[in-house]
């Protein structure tokens, strides 16, 4: 494919992606599956225009006046410094391509930059500025041009069935690079490009999941031990569960919901690859389940589900995709699972909230809702629960990849301390 063609394959894209709600990675695997005449390189390449759109939008579109993705690519290609007027030009040929510069194309291009606010400098919507704003401080600046670079990418080694340093070892010989993470005790570091990891000998064998350092660290703050009762809250694929039940050396007992059984599936047959026998799934159902005893479990992991603002490196589309109207549903959702969640804790289990999202209204405000509706929780001071220091852990857990150099996270402890009849909480 010539520049041209891939520059109008990536515009094209852009307008398909504003009609869905796929992640771009599952959409760009999907897109190229029915066009192979795109080759490696190609499909590289319009990737890197794609991505670069979406990271940079809120500037390209500030650039422009215009959040069209040939607008987007225009920017993209005048901030490389790019011959814009040579590629624009096949598509007034008769060939695969752009169409030729328009005249207020071409007078955006010739204008003097404008200055930019502090929300297109950070590459977030405008209506979250305020709520940025409390939760980064002075620092906001700083933490979003943290979000801006591809994330790396983390493994979780599974002690259940090899060694940190062995597995190391075992990735070198693939000719790949990793060094430990600087916090996670069972965490590695790829230096450089993963390649397909996923389809290595090494992943089939179970030696390790795909899982960033915050998550790693998240899933040891319940502190499970072996011969627990722990559930997983919204367990998803079941990353936490796969790690909670590392940790309690397969002994014990967790039981995974979810809402979505496609994602429970995808549980099971992890699990079976890492050698897990211990996790139970369980679909969640909309109202109480009777197979979900309240007042038993030592522990209840609550991945919320959430904005993902954390995770904007990985997914840069996120941030254009969420609403007021979508963060309302979720704090609402949250406060819900939360409040179930508490009913399901034998006395003195701990209840630990997670998050991937950097936001206060998703965070530390319904942490203090949930304690205004349940006064026999006392908080759990989170930097007892690891062996090191991290930066971000103290009662509660804050990381970014300004702060701790993984994705945007939140956690916090709660500990059911008593009580009373029909399940309200009292202190003991």
């Amino acid at each position: 494919m010539t520049p041209a063609a891939r520059l109008q394959m990536a515009i094209e894209i852009l307008e398909a992606l504003e009609k869905t709600g796929q992640p771009t990675d599952r959409f760009l695997k999907a897109w190229f599956r029915t066009r192979r005449f795109a080759g490696s390189k190609d499909r590289r390449a319009i990737a890197e225009h794609v991505f670069t759109a979406q990271r940079r939008r809120a500037g390209f579109a500030h650039r422009m006046g215009s959040a069209t993705p040939r607008a987007l690519m225009i920017a993209a290609l005048l901030d490389s410094g790019e011959d814009i007027g040579a590629l624009f030009t096949d598509g007034f040929s008769g060939g695969y391509g752009p169409a030729p510069l328009t005249d207020a194309e071409r007078a955006a291009i010739a204008a003097p930059p404008r200055p930019a606010p502090r929300w297109v400098r950070g590459e977030y919507p405008q209506w979250l500025d305020k709520e940025l704003l409390r939760a980064f401080g002075d620092r906001l600046d700083a933490e979003m041009a943290a979000f801006l670079p591809r994330a790396p990418t983390d493994l979780r080694v599974n002690t259940l069935k090899a060694g940190r340093e062995e597995v190391i070892a075992a990735l070198a010989a693939q000719g790949l690079a990793a060094a430990p993470t600087p916090f996670a005790p069972h965490g590695l570091r790829i230096q450089g490009e993963a390649g397909n990891l996923s389809q290595s000998s090494l992943f089939e064998s179970g030696a390790f999941e795909f899982q960033d350092e915050a998550a790693q660290l998240a899933a040891m703050l319940p502190q499970a031990r072996p011969g627990m009762r722990v559930l997983d809250l919204a367990a998803g694929a079941g990353g936490k569960s796969l790690a909670l039940a590392a940790a309690m050396e397969n002994r014990g007992e967790i039981v995974a919901c979810d809402v979505r059984g496609e994602a429970l599936f995808e549980l099971q047959k992890r699990a079976a690859r890492a050698g897990v026998t211990i996790i139970r799934t369980l679909l969640l159902e909309v109202g109480p389940n009777p197979r979900l005893p309240d007042g038993v479990f030592d522990a209840v992991f609550l991945d919320a589900p959430c904005s993902g603002t954390g995770t904007w490196r990985r997914q840069p589309e996120l941030r254009w995709r969420l609403t007021p109207g979508r963060l309302a549903d979720l704090t609402a959702l949250q406060d819900r699972l939360l409040d179930r969640a508490a009913a399901l804790l034998a006395p003195g289990g701990v209840l630990l909230y997670a998050t991937c999202s950097v936001l206060p209204v998703e965070n530390q405000d319904r942490v203090a809702a949930f304690a205004s509706r349940h006064p026999g929780f006392v908080p759990v001071e989170l930097a007892d629960a690891l062996p090191v220091p991290v930066p971000g852990l103290g009662r509660d857990f804050r990381a970014s990849p300004a702060l701790t150099g993984t994705d945007g996270f939140f956690c916090a402890g709660l500990r059911r301390v008593g009580a009373g009849p029909a399940g309200h909480f009292t202190h003991g």
